[in-house]
């Protein structure tokens, strides 16, 4: 039995929608999520910038007790998880990079990955590398989609307007190639995909939609049974959820994101 919660970060609200895979595939297990919604989004920060951020994150988390770390931000999991991992050992720190990248090459079926993330992340390559690692002769399509951030943040996840910015970002994807899969390289994507399909569809794609959340919720079950970390069957879970700036309306925005409205938010100061 090992009741300390894990804990879970992203620049804002997206990484709520790893969490809930998390609470759906170890419903025994506590959690405390950290949303850094005073310096969102992290993608368009420098590399140093994100590692500071991700490293005061994760620090504040640890102050928690937490058994193990999720990095529920592609760009940090792009850019900070080497730096996590010394910071922070021998706690164990899981990002979404990897997972993704395993989901993508088996939903793909040897055609063609789109990859859409935050600047820093497509930047930074990191899928490219994880992808091309379990499939050398990939092809790999990226393009950076740095107004999705901010309209899921909004709640504008569907209408003209999501639409829009989506078909200016997508259409020169599907003119070049007609990806098999597309990876929703950032922890605030999923809530759009509906909206996604749609537009997918009118571009004549018929294109999988890949979602780190469930393949990264299974490597943490991995991770905790590997390292004697989890939590006995029949354990009543708890939750806490923690913001640096405007928790109300983290509370009210998070249930897009968590499918259901997040517990008490406490309002946090990463600079302390």
């Amino acid at each position: 039995m090992n009741a300390r919660p894990i804990g879970i970060f992203d620049s804002g609200m997206g990484g709520l929608t790893v969490m809930r895979a998390l609470m759906a595939r170890l419903p025994c297990e506590s959690f405390v999520y950290l949303g850094d919604t005073a310096r969102l989004p992290y993608g368009t920060k420098s590399a140093d910038t994100v590692v500071r951020y991700a490293v005061q994150a994760a620090g504040a988390l640890i102050r928690r007790d937490v058994k193990l770390i999720v990095v529920a931000c592609n760009t940090a999991s792009t850019v900070a998880l080497p730096a996590l991992e010394e910071a922070l050992s021998p706690i164990p720190v899981v990002g979404v990079v990897e997972p993704g990248a395993e989901a993508a090459v088996a939903a793909a079926e040897g055609g063609t990955i789109a990859v859409i993330g935050t600047e820093a992340t497509v930047k930074g390559g990191a899928y490219l590398r994880a992808i091309h690692a379990r499939a050398a002769n990939a092809e790999v399509v990226q393009q950076a989609c740095p107004l999705f951030v901010p309209l899921a943040e909004e709640g504008l996840v569907d209408g003209e307007i999501a639409e829009l910015v989506a078909t200016r970002y997508l259409k020169p994807v599907f003119a070049a190639a007609k990806p098999k899969a597309l990876v929703l390289g950032c922890t605030h994507f999923p809530v759009l995909a509906p909206m996604l399909q749609n537009v997918i569809a009118r571009l004549g794609g018929e294109t999988r939609l890949v979602d780190s959340a469930a393949t990264t919720a299974q490597a943490v079950a991995d991770r905790l049974a590997r390292n004697g970390l989890a939590q006995n069957a029949g354990a009543a879970p708890s939750y806490a959820f923690l913001s640096t700036d405007a928790p109300e309306r983290f509370a009210r925005v998070g249930e897009i994101f968590l499918g259901r409205t997040p517990d008490a938010v406490e309002l946090v100061d990463l600079a302390q």
